[in-house]
């Protein structure tokens, strides 16, 4: 069994920064995919970034491209999202997920989930 648990949520304005963290517990060991997806209000979960634990490579949706970094820490078993610029569009519930692999931005290659936290930019 995995466990994932986001932190770092909050409220900010538009301009502004937040950095989410990712906790994994339990039999990672294969989990090398780790995605970062979000829920805005009345539509569909989307990907956000991802992030390859053997090699670090890196994939972002274009809406966030030059605003987000993803990044890992091995060791920790934790993965990070640090959102810059913040826009009122940012506004979700934003989601952690492990994966075997497979596509990055699809939800269903994802096995384990964590709770979500929100998001909420103003303008």
């Amino acid at each position: 069994q995995v466990w994932l648990q986001e932190t770092g949520g909050g409220s900010v304005q538009a301009g502004g920064s937040l950095r989410l963290s990712c906790k994994a517990s339990g039999s990672t060991s294969k989990l090398y995919l780790r995605g970062w997806f979000r829920q805005p209000p009345g539509k569909e979960r989307e990907g956000v970034a991802a992030i390859y634990y053997g090699s670090g490579n890196t994939e972002y949706a274009d809406s966030v491209k030059g605003r987000f970094t993803v990044s890992h820490d091995i060791a920790e078993e934790t993965s990070f999202l640090q959102m810059n610029n913040l826009k009122p569009e940012d506004t979700g519930t934003y989601y952690c997920a492990a994966s075997y692999g497979g596509h990055w931005d699809q939800a269903r290659m994802y096995l384990y989930w964590g709770y979500g936290t929100q998001v909420t930019v103003s303008s």
